[in-house]
């Protein structure tokens, strides 16, 4: 593997960030999604309501917490200790990065994940069902054609672009300036990644993913083709949520 582009101009000088400002940055991406999601609960008037119960809008207006950390956290830190997102990042997309990310999440999905789940489903005596319930938990929350859209554009769209940023963007290339050999930054990534969903029995497909986004943004210099491979990745499971 060669290294990464932006890695081999690393400036001291102007790139001035690292796994501090990652662990610093992921905290307020934490608190940030904590505070909007009480403020949204309680102005609403459901402090104290299972998630389950929420309405689509509600989850999407919680999770904009979320959301606004993951983007503005990388922005703020690369803006005031570096170049900005674009140049210390690789925050940027070309063509070509569209058709083979796309490909690399569709196949993420099918076969490689059915393979993947073949024998742990059976390990854990779990279905198929018990993999899929968080996503048709959001699923069964779709009403007409304006909760189908808000779906593809909160889990098929921004989450794939705001999470690489912070993930393979900021915190891969952090690892990568410390002097991480790339499996080690790349693996570590994925697991943090993948952790961060809070889901068990998805934890080995969340990882296996990271891995895979974590290696085409580390191959191409760039997050292009990782965020269309994410965004391809879960738009997968929005199809089938949606046609299903």
């Amino acid at each position: 593997m060669t290294s990464p582009e932006p890695m081999e101009r690393l400036d001291p000088a102007t790139q001035r960030w690292g796994l501090p400002d990652v662990l610093l940055g992921w905290l307020m991406v934490q608190v940030i999604g904590q505070v909007v999601a009480g403020g949204v609960l309680i102005t609403t008037g459901h402090a104290g309501d299972d998630m389950a119960d929420l309405s689509l809008e509600l989850v999407a207006l919680i999770q904009v917490g979320l959301a606004f950390g993951f983007f503005i956290v990388p922005y703020a830190i690369t803006k005031l200790k570096g170049n900005g997102p674009v140049a210390d990042l690789g925050f940027r997309i070309r063509g070509g990065d569209l058709w083979r990310g796309g490909i690399a999440g569709v196949l993420l999905q099918w076969p490689i994940l059915v393979i993947l789940y073949w024998p742990i489903l059976r390990l854990m005596d779990k279905s198929a069902s018990d993999l899929s319930g968080p996503a048709r938990s959001l699923g069964d929350r779709v009403d007409g054609t304006g909760g189908a859209v808000l779906l593809i554009l909160i889990v098929g769209l921004l989450a794939p672009i705001f999470e690489e940023l912070f993930f393979r963007g900021l915190m891969q290339r952090a690892f990568l300036k410390r002097g991480f050999p790339p499996w080690a930054a790349i693996g570590t990534t994925a697991f943090v990644f993948g952790a961060t969903h809070g889901q068990l029995l998805q934890l080995p497909a969340l990882v296996l993913a990271g891995v895979v986004f974590g290696w085409l943004a580390y191959r191409s210099s760039r997050l292009g083709p990782a965020i269309s491979a994410h965004v391809a990745f879960n738009m997968v499971t929005v199809g089938a949520l949606l046609l299903g």
